[in-house]
């Protein structure tokens, strides 16, 4: 039986170029899911964790309303953490390549899926 997280995390990959890894975690920094070959998956969350509460607080600090992603432009690709509700983030390992466009225009369903499928999953 296929798991629908792992699913759509594949399916992210496949869909956009450049996208390497994913890591689906918690806010407090505990792995839900993950499609990685390079990176630690519990190291990934705890730092995306710590990431999106420093994004949180930033956007507090500047009133600029509920954080939605940050990310890192790095020499070989980007670092993207994107909040997924209130109880979870989504961290993605892109290489250079990375179709930008085809990235910001998946991500939005992505994290619905992944929202809906954990609230499902909490609420039982």
């Amino acid at each position: 039986m296929s798991d629908p997280v792992n699913d759509i995390l594949v399916s992210l990959r496949d869909k956009v170029m450049g996208v390497t890894e994913s890591t689906l975690a918690t806010v407090d920094g505990l792995v839900v899911a993950s499609d990685v070959s390079k990176t630690h998956p519990e190291s990934m969350a705890a730092v995306a964790a710590a990431t999106l509460s420093l994004g949180n607080r930033l956007a507090d600090q500047g009133a600029t309303g509920t954080l939605r992603t940050m990310s890192a432009q790095c020499s070989a690709g980007h670092v993207i953490v994107t909040a997924v509700g209130a109880r979870a983030l989504l961290a993605v390992v892109t290489d250079e390549g990375l179709d930008l466009a085809a990235f910001q225009r998946e991500i939005p369903a992505v994290v619905t899926e992944l929202g809906t499928i954990l609230e499902t999953d909490t609420s039982a």
